[in-house]
């Protein structure tokens, strides 16, 4: 029998199946599978280039189909296949198995080995309306695989009936549902405990000495933590002397929401043009943009003068997840280089990263540093803030527990490794999300503080909270997808494990952790007759307080002492961010964590845009 069967063998034997006695217990399954490459297949080679592919892939995938599963070409440039049933979650797992695999692959085209990028959508029969048409069937896998196609994050796509407009999703909350939210981290992390610690007392059950104990024992662990972190940043880990290979073909992949970008991109564009890389570099603009804008003349001009560049919009896409996928699809780099659409990397950025991947290396991260820390308090607190995080937690992290992370922007990745990973766009951090994935498949992250790329700051509050609720719902929803499988991977050590359930896990949970101190404090008080009651001098309170309080000071001093040097010079900034960090910053971003979280559990989902402040040409610091 032929690896693909003709479509009318398909279609009789599905029909067949759906017809069965089995049937009636669990109908089959009709899947979709396409290849973004097609059209350049079909292009380069023909028909008989894409048919050649359908070949390859259908030899890869027939040992893992049943005598009674059938495979076929759809007519478009795909597969059809129809499988057993199964519930829901299995046929995912199957096909997102099957979707990795063939990603992984290279199929063989003449003397070419071409990298393929499967979409795949499903529809199963016995969802309703009920169906026993193969032809209908197909045509609902087809349409999931249109929503695949728009992604190309190789997350099958299972087909599901349009939901009637009167139960359309409701928008996400406004301004009130913000505030309705943060008043109830106060009624959950304060007056909640708070009352349990009464009623529990009034029943005869006096909690407060307990309770003080759990949260003075995680704020000292917490700043023990800190205090290693900072203690091993001092040493980071250093890129090899010189690469094992020359520098092959890399590429730097930039996506962008243009109408938020129009201001900046072209000066970003340029800073790229202006990269010393001793190998070809190719420079992707990756945008969407929900209408003309003045500025893609611009663009345009500039990829005609310059080769290298390649200006590309993606019409269907609504993320930066999207955008970086799509931008998969031409590069044709070893490896590349993901940014940010406001960044300016140095112009040996490049060069250091092939250091760390000629060595084995699969993603290094650089040092995102702050180029308008002038603007406003924001922006220099944000400066100072990112500098205790790309000089001092990321490097000391990865020293201490063995993995770096990818932070979004001024990352480097082996080519294969992204196009094996991608960007998954239902994430809000999807940044975060491809590093767990990362992991979790046994790569290598790497950090290099020295790998320098300069950004932007929010320069508003308002602009900084709506970055910091997604970054914190982002984390959240790693933290709840990804530390469970963490935890039992055999690909990560128990160095490692360690490292991720504080990353994942303690992370999440002290925001709320540090806020019970309020209602513990107020409880010993009413408990003691008030507050001039109580002992403020016990021994070990006053050493747990300053230990404590040490780790927020000593974050700032290390973060002076191994930041940027255009960051340093501003010595006022620095205490300035002790300042802000102790009275206000430091529980803002705690309250921004509980908030996201509720936002999390309660469904709200929504990618807010974070608005950019324009410099001043030439403002560096």
């Amino acid at each position: 029998m032929p690896v693909l069967a003709p479509a009318e063998h398909w279609h009789q034997q599905t029909s067949r199946a759906l017809h069965g006695p089995t049937a009636h217990r669990r109908p089959p399954v009709v899947a979709v599978v396409r290849f973004v490459e097609a059209p350049r297949i079909e292009s380069r080679f023909g028909h008989k280039g894409v048919d050649r592919v359908l070949e390859e892939v259908a030899w890869m995938l027939r040992p893992e189909l049943s005598d009674q599963e059938q495979l076929a070409p759809d007519g478009h440039g795909g597969l059809v296949l129809t499988l057993r049933g199964a519930a829901a979650w299995q046929v995912r797992a199957r096909l997102e198995g099957i979707s990795t695999r063939l990603a992984r692959l290279p199929v063989r085209l003449g003397d070419n080995n071409l990298a393929v990028t499967p979409v795949i959508g499903w529809a199963d029969a016995a969802d309703r309306p009920a169906c026993t048409d193969p032809d209908q069937l197909a045509q609902r896998a087809t349409e999931a695989v249109e929503l695949a196609t728009s992604q190309v994050d190789l997350i099958p796509r299972k087909w599901t009936p349009a939901p009637p407009a009167r139960h359309a999703k409701r928008a996400s909350g406004g301004p009130l549902r913000t505030v309705l939210q943060a008043l109830a981290t106060v009624l959950i992390g304060v007056v909640a405990p708070f009352a349990g610690l009464v009623l529990a007392y009034r029943a005869g059950v006096d909690l407060g000495t307990a309770a003080y104990l759990v949260v003075t024992i995680s704020l000292v662990l917490t700043a023990v933590v800190i205090w290693v972190e900072n203690l091993h940043a001092l040493d980071p880990d250093q890129p090899p002397d010189s690469p094992a290979s020359p520098p092959p073909a890399a590429s730097a992949i930039i996506p962008a929401y243009l109408p938020n970008e129009a201001a900046t991109i072209v000066d970003t564009l340029q800073a790229f043009r202006r990269q010393e890389y001793d190998g070809p570099l190719q420079i992707i603009l990756a945008y969407n943009t929900p209408h003309p804008l003045p500025v893609e003349d611009d663009l345009r001009a500039l990829a005609a003068e310059d080769p290298r560049l390649v200006v590309m919009q993606v019409p269907y896409s609504t993320s930066k997840a999207q955008n970086v996928n799509a931008a998969l699809e031409v590069v044709t780099g070893e490896f590349v280089g993901v940014f940010d659409a406001d960044h300016h990397p140095a112009p040996n950025a490049f060069d250091r990263a092939w250091r760390w991947i000629s060595h084995g290396a699969d993603v290094v991260q650089g040092h995102c540093v702050i180029r308008n820390g002038s603007a406003s308090w924001v922006s220099r607190t944000v400066a100072v803030e990112f500098e205790s995080i790309y000089a001092v937690s990321h490097p000391g992290r990865t020293k201490l527990h063995g993995f770096g992370i990818f932070g979004g922007s001024n990352g480097f990745w082996r080519t294969q490794v992204l196009h094996e990973t991608r960007m998954h766009g239902q994430m809000l951090t999807e940044d975060i999300d491809s590093s767990m994935r990362v992991l979790l498949a046994g790569r290598t992250v790497r950090n290099d503080p020295a790998l320098v790329s300069r950004e932007l700051a929010p320069a508003t509050l308002s602009a900084l909270w709506k970055q910091r609720i997604r970054w914190a719902q982002g984390w959240f929803q790693v933290s709840r997808r990804h530390l469970r499988a963490a935890l039992k991977s055999d690909e990560l050590t128990l160095r490692n494990k360690l490292g991720i359930t504080f990353l994942l896990g303690w992370r999440e949970i002290f925001p709320w952790l540090a806020l019970q101190m309020i209602p513990v404090i107020a409880f010993i008080a009413w408990r003691q007759g008030g507050i001039t009651e109580m002992d403020w001098f016990v021994p070990t309170f006053v050493l747990c307080t300053l230990y404590t309080f040490s780790a927020g000071p000593s974050q700032v001093l290390f973060a002076w002492r191994l930041a940027a040097p255009e960051v340093r010079r501003h010595q006022r900034w620095f205490w300035a961010y002790l300042v802000v960090s102790l009275f206000f910053y430091t529980e803002f971003k705690n309250h921004v964590a509980r908030v996201a979280q509720l936002k999390e559990l309660s469904g709200e989902r929504k990618w807010a845009i974070t608005p950019r402040q324009v410099p001043v040409r030439g403002e560096r610091g």
